[in-house]
């Protein structure tokens, strides 16, 4: 060490300064990184954040029961719009009566809108082609029905309906494009018949406040008919039932409906086919409930591993027949389904009513326990009709899988 004390003096004032400014360093967070020669930040480092919360369901019970569940969706549907002579007389009635021209089956319909309206979703099914609204008219066997039919199926609440059917070109190309014309320009969705193959391509998915409802129709023949395209009306063919519901998974449809167009007229039990067809589409487990019509006559419920199966509705209006009393009964059916914590749809309520056909004036009408529209019939008639339609019903365990009566006029 050098003896000069000044400049020990002066280097004992560096080393000093050097011991202040590291002080001053580390008191402002700043160090060396000893690997890279580099001086970085010291500051803490940052807190984990918080995971975001995971979004609530908004809550959407839907129409109808008590939702079990955040969120519910409610389906009505019913059996085959069937024209016949006796009705579009009284529709003229019904339309003069009111001071209106041409013909108005409201009247016929009224009934049916109390369930409607308790529905976020109803389905008819337009069993036939329609003609131009001044005719010519016809009846069965070759169908041509005045399109105020769906006029009318529009003012009572339905939004969709159902094409396919063994009637479905009764009157060629032509009708079959006459009667999806008469459903658009009445605000009608549709499915099951088409005017082109891109049309025929899609997959019908109508939106309620909860769920998207896909429909997949097929019905069982054409009555010997063969039509212009094969793509033009869907027929029952499971395989391409279930590709078409898995199609419209993809497309964003959270509920599937399957929809049969089969069965033997005026019976009581579901055929073969019918039974197979159903068990098929759930064993799939594509499908969230199956339904069907045709038969002009109400069919037997059942759950099988645990969706629905409603083998027939019967009629949704039609004439009566003298000779075939269960062609004059209907059945009614609205499901509820549920959301689980998990996003599966299910049925959560499956509830029917029982209708009858009455005339002077023709009219649909409830035979409900609760009798909605009042007596229909005679107070006799009226309990024989509800506890045949009762009995077939519940003949595949219905009732014990928990289906019930649907008593509308009890509900808030």
């Amino acid at each position: 060490m050098s003896s000069n004390p000044r400049k020990l003096s002066q280097l004992l004032a560096a080393a000093s300064a050097a011991a202040a400014l590291m002080v001053s360093m580390v008191a402002c967070g700043l160090i060396a990184d000893q690997d890279r020669g580099a001086t970085t930040s010291a500051a803490p480092a940052p807190a984990t954040p918080s995971p975001s919360p995971t979004p609530t369901p908004t809550p959407t019970p839907g129409k109808g029961p008590e939702c079990p569940t955040l969120r519910c969706t409610s389906i009505l549907v019913t059996g085959d719009m069937l024209v016949h002579t006796q009705l579009w007389q009284q529709a003229q009635q019904d339309a003069a009566a009111a001071g209106k021209p041409g013909l108005d089956f409201v009247p016929l319909l009224e009934g049916q809108r109390a369930y409607i309206q308790r529905s976020d979703l109803a389905i008819c099914h337009q069993e036939t082609p329609v003609a131009g609204p001044d005719g010519p008219f016809s009846a069965y066997p070759s169908f041509n029905v005045p399109p105020q039919i769906i006029t009318a199926s529009k003012a009572v609440g339905y939004q969709a309906c159902t094409t396919a059917s063994n009637h479905t070109i009764d009157r060629g190309t032509e009708g079959l494009v006459r009667t999806l014309d008469a459903l658009d320009a009445a605000g009608l969705k549709h499915t099951g018949s088409y005017r082109t193959e891109a049309e025929a391509q899609g997959i019908l998915i109508v939106p309620t406040p909860a769920a998207k409802i896909a429909i997949v129709i097929g019905t069982y023949g054409l009555n010997g008919q063969i039509p212009e395209q094969d793509w033009q009306v869907d027929m029952l063919d499971t395989a391409t039932m279930i590709a078409k519901a898995k199609k419209a998974k993809t497309l964003g449809a959270d509920i599937v409906l399957g929809v049969m167009h089969a069965g033997d007229e005026y019976a009581s039990e579901a055929n073969a086919q019918q039974q197979e067809t159903a068990h098929a589409l759930v064993d799939s487990g594509e499908f969230t409930m199956i339904y069907g019509h045709h038969t002009h006559s109400v069919l037997p419920i059942e759950q099988y591993k645990g969706t629905w199966i409603v083998y027939g509705l019967g009629n949704g209006v039609t004439e009566l027949s003298p000779w075939f009393q269960v062609n004059n009964e209907g059945l009614l059916v609205r499901a509820q389904f549920s959301q689980d914590a998990a996003g599966k749809w299910t049925a959560a309520n499956l509830a029917w009513a029982p209708s009858v056909i009455v005339r002077d004036p023709y009219r649909w009408c409830s035979v409900a326990s609760d009798a909605p529209q009042g007596p229909c019939a005679t107070p006799a008639e009226d309990a024989a009709t509800h506890q045949r339609t009762k009995t077939v019903v519940e003949s595949m365990g219905a009732a014990a899988a928990g289906a019930h009566e649907l008593l509308v006029s009890k509900e808030p």
